[in-house]
């Protein structure tokens, strides 16, 4: 008895001086004298990014509720082990644990979901099974329409944007990184996956002119007391809007980066696209430092993937033709 009850003062006494830890932090400053943001992030999460609707308007999840679903998700994922040859195992999935018990990454809505849609958005589905038929330009990142040619693929089999390398960026299966550097006038925003270095300038800058259109878009930043605070604009409409809705050509993205701790980054994002979505998104994924470096992301070792592609469909076609003969 008597070891029980100092086992639960030690643990309030860390939970307690963690959370003071927390009070107490003071962000670090460059030599400029701005927050210092400077390192590789992770944003995997264990959180849906949209609330699952069998938890309704619930917000948060008890500990025991936590409990129980990471039991049925052990299952699950140990049933997808046991598969065999022909897809992603567990050993290629980042399983992130910077949870807080949150049902969604959205926060806006209150329903933890996308917003209704305009009327006649396009809408492509994507993914790893058969080719979803559809008209150009593909704006999927991964799947495709056809394989007639590698305009009928997803954007991250072309090589082009990754599957998580947004702008914004939502947890996916792997390769959730980024890294920050910073000096007084520039921050760069370099993701992993595809490898894309985005470039934004920090304080009085004109933005591009409306005509000049980018794959990430023209992203201009500022500081909002210790936040950096990213506005991005002229999105070339061949990419989503968010999820699998819409284009990008209308949408203005603000992103807000704030160390709140030694290892965390909280990373919001708002989505305003009125072309495609009836209300705004507002979403927040936690980031943790990683005491490490990234890599070139090669992208298919020079994409022979999308030559096999092209080239296993025309064989397959030939075959076709010799047997209706």
């Amino acid at each position: 008895m008597k070891i029980q009850l100092v086992s639960v003062l030690y643990m309030v006494l860390f939970f307690a001086q963690l959370a003071q830890a927390q009070e107490d932090y003071s962000v670090p400053l460059t030599e400029w004298g701005q927050p210092d943001l400077r390192g590789v992030w992770n944003f995997s999460s264990v959180i849906p990014f949209e609330r699952p609707a069998f938890f309704g308007d619930k917000q948060y999840l008890t500990d025991d509720e936590i409990t129980a679903l990471a039991n049925q998700t052990e299952a699950g994922l140990e049933a997808i082990n046991n598969i065999g040859v022909g897809g992603y195992n567990t050993f290629w999935v980042e399983m992130g644990q910077n949870g807080d018990n949150r049902t969604s990454l959205i926060t806006y809505p209150e329903n933890g979901r996308l917003p209704e849609t305009q009327e006649g958005v396009p809408v492509q589905v994507g993914g790893l099974g058969p080719d979803e038929p559809g008209p150009r330009p593909v704006r999927m990142v991964v799947g495709g329409v056809a394989k007639d040619g590698p305009e009928d693929r997803g954007l991250s089999e072309r090589c082009i944007v990754g599957f998580n390398s947004g702008p914004p960026f939502t947890p996916n299966l792997y390769n959730n990184n980024i890294q920050i550097f910073q000096n007084e006038n520039i921050a760069v925003i370099m993701t992993e996956m595809i490898h894309d270095a985005r470039i934004v300038p920090i304080g009085s800058s004109k933005s591009l002119d409306n005509d000049i259109r980018l794959w990430t878009g023209d992203s201009r930043g500022y500081w909002d007391a210790d936040t950096l605070v990213v506005e991005t604009r002229n999105f070339n409409s061949l990419t989503q809007s968010l999820g699998v809705y819409g284009t990008s050509k209308d949408k203005l993205l603000t992103e807000r980066f704030t160390r709140v701790g030694k290892f965390t980054v909280e990373y919001e994002f708002t989505v305003d696209d009125s072309s495609t979505f009836k209300d705004r998104i507002v979403a927040m994924v936690p980031m943790s430092k990683v005491d490490g470096q990234l890599y070139e992301y090669a992208c298919h070792e020079g994409n022979y993937g999308m030559v096999n592609i092209l080239r296993g469909e025309r064989m397959s076609e030939k075959r076709e033709a010799e047997n209706s003969q």
